[in-house]
């Protein structure tokens, strides 16, 4: 169409390229050492005579391999990993409804803090995978590729074709694609830098999840337990041991996969229009989404057969004796005019915990605070009788997550 040979050629090119076997290329590959030109030279030897020489014209290797990769790439996260993904945080959005309104305790640096929901809980997690898989989406879509010759100038792609910018436009787009603004031999590398940070986040994400879940474990804890089949064994030695060993893989994996994200960084440097530094290295790209998939595989099964136990849930909030009411509490003396509440409740707390009573008691036996806890409304006293019912918006925020979500991954989840 564009005037360099006719459609007889070109469909005899293409025909060649359905029939040939990696094998046929490796072979060639062991004499030429060139992996791109041992392509082009299987292909030649199976088309017409005045066709060979139209094989790869104007071309040059990258412009095969990273239009090549940037195919592969995107399938595989359309295919393989979002749809993993959408799993597990479908197995997310399942525990954020069934549990929107169980208690539990919040704990910020690994101490009570305040009550939300298990539900809530979860859909944080719903949320930050969500996020995740379309940042997974974008950055595979955001993939460019190139028909722009070996500095990426389009030096002799121009010999060939009166607008070569526009032949590349046309042929990536056939291909749903789009070229960067400017190649050199490569395209720029800041698309696979996306790529790998999509990815490793992701994973970011489940581990965190995975080690939520595996402290929730403790025995001290217990909140919630991983499955474990009749005959599974935990220890050769102790008997009695089930470990939360599918939460502490997922943790494992992204150990191993975060480290890479260095080596993807270091590989945005090519000096001049291309160096060959990044060839090894560039390779284990595909191992990121690999690890990607497994680890959301593994967490969504897991997730799938956890018991969330939820007297444990109730136990582990009481545990505080009331001493999660102080922020209610603080809160509401400021608003019926006490001029330092914070304090207030502050010394209230120790007072408490020296005499083992619960924080309501021994502000009601506070001559001091009696004028401001009288106007104190029927609600407002339950709360901090109750505190195990001060959770705020959580369960609305976990329905409102959780539904959003399961609406968003239609179309995406796996028939």
């Amino acid at each position: 169409d564009v005037g360099i040979t006719d459609k007889s050629v070109a469909n005899a090119i293409a025909s060649a390229a359905d029939r040939i076997t990696a094998q046929e290329v490796a072979d060639e590959e062991s004499r030429t050492r060139h992996d791109v030109r041992a392509l082009v030279n299987v292909i030649r030897a199976q088309v017409p005579d005045e066709a060979k020489r139209f094989v790869h014209l104007g071309a040059t290797s990258y412009d095969i391999v990273d239009t090549a990769n940037a195919l592969r790439y995107r399938e595989c996260i359309d295919r393989v990993v979002v749809p993993t993904l959408a799993v597990l945080i479908a197995k997310c959005i399942s525990i954020a409804e069934a549990e929107a309104d169980t208690a539990q305790i919040g704990r910020t640096h690994g101490r009570h803090a305040e009550p939300v929901t298990f539900g809530f809980a979860m859909a944080e997690y719903v949320s930050r995978l969500g996020d995740r898989l379309e940042q997974l989406r974008l950055s595979a879509r955001r993939l460019p590729g190139k028909l722009s010759g070996a500095v990426g100038a389009y030096n002799a792609l121009a010999l060939l074709a009166s607008d070569p910018r526009a032949l590349e436009r046309r042929f990536l787009g056939s291909l749903q694609l789009h070229p960067a603004p400017v190649s050199t031999q490569i395209v720029p590398p800041e698309g696979w830098t996306d790529l790998a940070h999509a990815c490793v986040s992701a994973l970011g994400v489940m581990a965190n999840l995975a080690d939520d879940m595996r402290q929730l474990q403790r025995s001290e804890i217990g909140e919630v337990a991983e499955s474990f089949a009749a005959e599974q064994v935990g220890s050769s030695t102790m008997p009695h041991k089930r470990n939360p060993v599918s939460f502490e893989n997922v943790k494992s994996i992204w150990k191993a996969i975060a480290p890479r994200m260095l080596t993807t960084y270091m590989d945005q440097i090519s000096e001049h229009q291309r160096d060959l530094t990044n060839s090894a290295s560039q390779r284990f790209l595909g191992e990121i989404l690999a690890a990607t998939t497994y680890a959301a595989g593994r967490l969504a099964a897991s997730l799938d057969g956890m018991r969330v136990d939820r007297e444990r849930l109730k136990a582990n909030l009481a545990m505080s004796r009331g001493a999660i009411a102080a922020e209610p509490l603080y809160v509401l003396l400021a608003k019926y005019g006490h001029p330092d509440a914070h304090e207030a409740v502050r010394r209230l707390t120790l007072e408490a915990e020296r005499g083992s009573r619960s924080l309501l008691e021994v502000a009601t036996l506070d001559g001091d605070l009696r004028p401001y806890l009288v106007k104190f409304t029927p609600d407002e006293r339950r709360i901090l009788e109750r505190p195990d019912e001060y959770r705020g918006l959580a369960p609305e925020v976990a329905r409102e997550i959780a539904s959003a979500w399961r609406e968003r991954l239609k179309g995406i989840l796996p028939e």
